[in-house]
C-alpha cells in the first residue's frame, strides 16, 4: 500500500540498481531525495522528476565531505525512513597481482566505503527520528568466506571494508532502533556489471526493495542478498 509520509535518501540514483530502485519507491508512493553527481546529465532522473513531485533531485559527489554535511543541513528538517548508500565504483578490471592502481584503490576506497559512513554520521540526526533503516549496497565479492579466486583486490577490499563499517553501525545504532544492513544486489546488467551479468537492474531492485521492507530491528547487522538470502562474511 503507498504511504506518502514515508521519505527515502539515495545516492547514485542517475542509472542502473539506483535509478531503478528510485523508481519502485515512487510508485510505492515515498518521497524520494534522490543524488547523483551530474543532474544537468541525468536524462532519465530528470524524466522521473517530470512525473512525480514527490522527487527531489540533488548535485552531490560523495566524495566531498564539505557538500554531504552542506546536504544534511540543507534537509535538517526532513526525517527518513531510509538511506540508501548505493554510489559505487569498481575501478580497473583485468589487472593482476603486482598491477595494483594505487591512485585507483584510493578512489574506490573514498566511493565505496568512506562515503557511506560519513553519510551515516551526517544524516544521523534524520534517520534517528523514525528510527529507520541504513542501507548499504554491497558485494558478495567483499565475503572473506566466497573469496576463493583471488585478484580484484581493489573492488574486493573496499566492499569488504564496507561491511565492516556497517557491522560497527549495527551494534552501535541497533540499541537506538536503527538498522544497518548490507546488500548484495546480485550480477546486474548495468555499466559496473556489464552485458554478461544474470539480471536486469529492475529485478534486482524489485528484490532489493522486497527486502527492505521486511527487515525488522533483530535483522540489523546482516548480510543479505537481493532474494533475502544470507551471504557469510
Amino acid at each position: 500500500m503507498a504511504n506518502s509520509s514515508k521519505y527515502l535518501l539515495i545516492t547514485g540514483a542517475n542509472r542502473g540498481i539506483g535509478l531503478a530502485l528510485t523508481q519502485i519507491y515512487l510508485d510505492a508512493g515515498w518521497h524520494v531525495d534522490a543524488c547523483c553527481r551530474q543532474p544537468f546529465e541525468a536524462t532519465d532522473l530528470n524524466a522521473l522528476a517530470t512525473q512525480y513531485e514527490s522527487l527531489s533531485i540533488h548535485a552531490l559527489d560523495v566524495t566531498d565531505h564539505a557538500a554531504i554535511d552542506a546536504l544534511a543541513q540543507s534537509l535538517s528538517g526532513k526525517q527518513f525512513d531510509l538511506i540508501l548508500n548505493n554510489a559505487g565504483y569498481y575501478g580497473p578490471k583485468g589487472y593482476g597481482f603486482g598491477n595494483t592502481d594505487m591512485d585507483e584503490w584510493r578512489k574506490v576506497l573514498e566511493i565505496n566505503t568512506l562515503a557511506p559512513l560519513k553519510i551515516a554520521e551526517a544524516f544521523y540526526p534524520h534517520l534517528l527520528a523514525t528510527k529507520g533503516t541504513f542501507a548499504a549496497v554491497s558485494s558478495k565479492v567483499g565475503s572473506m568466506t566466497e573469496n576463493t579466486s583471488g585478484g580484484g583486490y581493489i573492488y574486493r577490499s573496499s566492499k569488504a571494508a564496507l561491511n565492516s563499517v556497517v557491522k560497527s553501525l549495527s551494534n552501535d545504532l541497533s540499541s537506538q532502533g536503527i538498522i544497518a544492513i548490507a546488500l548484495h544486489p546480485g550480477w546486474v546488467q548495468t555499466e559496473m556489471g556489464g552485458p554478461n551479468a544474470l539480471i536486469s537492474a529492475d529485478e534486482s531492485a524489485q528484490g532489493l526493495y522486497a527486502v527492505l521492507e521486511s527487515l525488522e530491528i533483530k535483522d540489523s547487522g546482516r548480510f543479505l542478498n537481493y532474494q533475502g538470502q544470507e551471504i557469510p562474511w
